[in-house]
């Protein structure tokens, strides 16, 4: 029998490569049936596979059998010739302080436990958390996140491997790590916590699952644990969809922030539904550290959002502002946009321009402003400077510097601005030209533009105007170049 239960999580490690040769593991040992079982059953793995393994022990002081359990352990890892580490928490001060309940905050300090004696032993290097999670554990944990209407993931419950905690005896029933310390008269310690009914797992462990294995079918957990892998498998390859579309619609303004996003309504809503719902999910995730809070109800609602349209504006969880301007969805944190709505045109910063100078704008790049004698350039150097694409984040632009006609400013719209469209020299309001161009209103007012007077010479990501081109009878070329933040916009 108990060879048996070790071949075959022998094999489980295996087949998820939890653990290889030369790997560093440290064990999460609480003292309990389950960590019990689990120590011995990877001392012995240590045979088979050359490996480094120590023990962590991690005192919640929570409990009056803290002391005694911590004591155990250790004399066990002595037993076992296992090193030995134990890290004491507070873990009722620490859920107080961070607004968590005891249960979230004592998994929380758990694994920061684990990483910190890792780090000390293995210099930064990294090592591997083995956790004694079994087969019921993951059925009950299944069960809770259906009740609390999880979608795939929630239902896929524990996995095997996630990152770099693995999870050896996943693929043992409480029932089989019993029979195995039983077999071979290994004792353990006994949590009193977990016979309280006052948590919701403990009622689901005690009650629900017990009844479904009694009244409907006696092989309930190893049949959930089942279709959690399937779902598992199912929720990777989606997951793994949800960034490549993410990446294909979704963009931002802010070089490396979370503060706004920008997402393609048009293109997206091509996808199917579920994928539709998945990328908004995911957009929101994105911009904030959880999805706690977040429900399918914000789905649904941010989904309307983007089939519909119109002035509409959600309030969604952790300070999100979610909007449609066209065919773009916005979501942007509540303290970012409050500034630009309460800023009118012509209030932001404007510079004088004198070239040569240099002026960085911020979440823009960084302008350079030169002058260049048109008789020092050759015929060809001309064409290929107007002709050819400048390459993105890092534009060059050449304007006839001679019709500029007041001093050249660097600045945010305002009310008579216009540019000239085409060769033949008829002209657009800007006002008009950011509409037709679809440039969402909270980006209007913050844009920066190069103007002579009323006269817009260039739209950064944009269009330059037509009035100011050079030609066979410019003199002086004023050249701006654009470097950094992200653009790509056109002449």
């Amino acid at each position: 029998m108990t060879d048996a239960i070790y071949q075959k999580v022998k094999k489980y490690i295996v087949q998820h490569r939890m653990i290889v040769p030369g790997d560093f593991v440290a064990a999460g040992i609480s003292g309990g049936a389950d960590s019990v079982c689990l120590l011995y059953l990877l001392r012995r793995l240590q045979k088979d596979i050359p490996y480094h393994l120590i023990v962590v022990h991690v005192n919640h002081g929570a409990r009056r059998e803290a002391a005694q359990d911590a004591a155990y352990v250790e004399s066990l890892c002595e037993k076992l010739d296992v090193p030995y580490y134990l890290k004491e928490v507070d873990m009722y001060g620490y859920a107080a302080l961070h607004k968590l309940s005891p249960e979230e905050a004592g998994r929380v300090l758990r694994y920061q436990a684990f990483q910190e004696v890792i780090d000390q032993q293995m210099d930064g290097a990294c090592g591997k958390i083995a956790v004694a999670h079994n087969a019921n554990d993951r059925a009950e944990t299944m069960l809770f996140h259906m009740f609390r209407g999880s979608g795939l993931e929630g239902l896929s419950s524990i996995r095997p491997v996630r990152d770099l905690v693995i999870r050896p005896v996943l693929c043992l029933t409480r029932e089989e790590i019993e029979q195995y310390l039983e077999k071979r008269g290994i004792s353990y310690c006994h949590d009193s916590s977990n016979e309280e009914d006052i948590y919701a797992r403990n009622r689901i462990r005690h009650h629900i699952l017990p009844y479904a294995e009694k009244e409907i079918c006696a092989r309930a957990v190893p049949h959930m644990n089942d279709l959690a892998d399937i779902l598992m498998e199912t929720e990777i390859y989606l997951s793994r969809e949800t960034k490549r579309l993410f990446k294909v619609y979704a963009g931002t303004g802010e070089a490396d922030t979370c503060k706004c996003l920008r997402i393609w309504g048009e293109g997206l809503l091509a996808e199917d539904p579920v994928m539709v719902k998945r990328v908004l999910l995911y957009a929101l995730e994105w911009m904030t550290p959880h999805r706690k809070d977040i429900t399918g109800q914000h789905i649904a609602d941010l989904a309307e959002l983007l089939h519909k349209g119109g002035s509409k504006e959600l309030s969604l969880p952790h300070g999100i502002k979610a909007y449609k301007e066209y065919e773009i969805l916005i979501l942007q944190k509540e303290d970012e946009s409050a500034p630009m709505q309460n800023k009118m045109p012509g209030e932001g910063e404007s510079y004088v321009i004198e070239p040569p100078v240099e002026i960085r704008i911020p979440d823009m790049g960084c302008f350079s402003f030169t002058l260049l004698d048109r008789d020092l350039l050759s015929r060809e150097q001309i064409f290929l400077q107007n002709g050819q694409n400048i390459p993105q984040n890092r534009y060059t632009k050449w304007f006839d510097y001679d019709k500029i006609t007041t001093s050249l400013l660097l600045r945010t719209r305002r009310k008579g601005d216009y540019l000239t469209i085409d060769k033949a020299l008829h002209t657009q309001s800007l006002k008009q030209y950011m509409i037709n161009e679809k440039i969402p209103k909270m980006q209007r007012d913050s844009m920066h533009i190069l103007a002579d007077g009323s006269h817009i010479l260039w739209v950064p990501d944009y269009r330059t105007s037509q009035y100011y081109r050079v030609d066979e009878s410019t003199k002086c070329i004023l050249q701006v170049q654009l470097r950094g933040g992200h653009h790509g916009g056109t002449s």
